[in-house]
């Protein structure tokens, strides 16, 4: 019989807290209780959780779950959250790769004198975790706003065919972007002209 313990693991054998814990409960019940899902969700783990406020006195919960796993997450992604959200009483549920990016110079060991990867550049950690948070969604165009004061603020342009499903959502997509790369994003749909 598997624990909350085993459901999350942490890098360096660090202790989840109280909220990880309560989380990794829960995907620990629908592993026991939603059959259909038994199957995907028996050889998965999450990183870490953390419960995110926003607007209007509402929260989100973002689950970062390993990389290697993310496809296999992804195989039961809508699933998985519609039942996540029921147990947590409606609050929205983010689920998010743990990427690590790379700075410019580092120092790598004699054995691997290769170049920094594309993949643990900052750019493309961040162009990632926007895909991460409006996945099954796609992004259909992405532009950046300079106004005249120096800020920028980067729209995004999803798939019109999920406006049903994510117009709810956008605002939790846009805070939760912001607190995990701390730059702006405004959601939209394309209008066709």
């Amino acid at each position: 019989m598997s624990t909350p313990k085993s459901k999350i693991v942490k890098a360096g054998g660090a202790e989840p807290d109280e909220f990880e814990t309560s989380v990794a409960q829960e995907f620990l019940n629908l592993e026991i209780a939603a059959i259909e899902l038994k199957p995907d969700l028996q050889h998965l783990h999450l990183t870490a959780a953390k419960e995110l406020e926003l607007d209007g006195g509402r929260k989100a919960i973002i689950i970062f779950v390993p990389f290697r796993q993310l496809k296999d997450y992804h195989k039961i992604h809508p699933r998985l959250v519609r039942e996540l959200e029921k147990k947590f009483s409606g609050r929205h549920v983010v689920i998010v790769a743990q990427r690590t990016i790379l700075p410019k110079s580092v120092n790598r060991s004699a054995a691997q004198k290769a170049p920094r990867p594309r993949s643990r550049t900052l750019t493309a950690v961040h162009d990632s975790i926007l895909e991460d948070i409006v996945y099954p969604t796609e992004i259909v165009g992405k532009r950046i706003r300079y106004k005249v004061d120096g800020t920028k603020i980067l729209k995004v342009f999803l798939d019109p065919k999920d406006l049903v499903n994510v117009e709810t959502k956008l605002d939790t997509f846009s805070k939760v972007y912001k607190s995990l790369t701390n730059k702006d994003v405004v959601f939209e749909f394309p209008v066709d002209v």
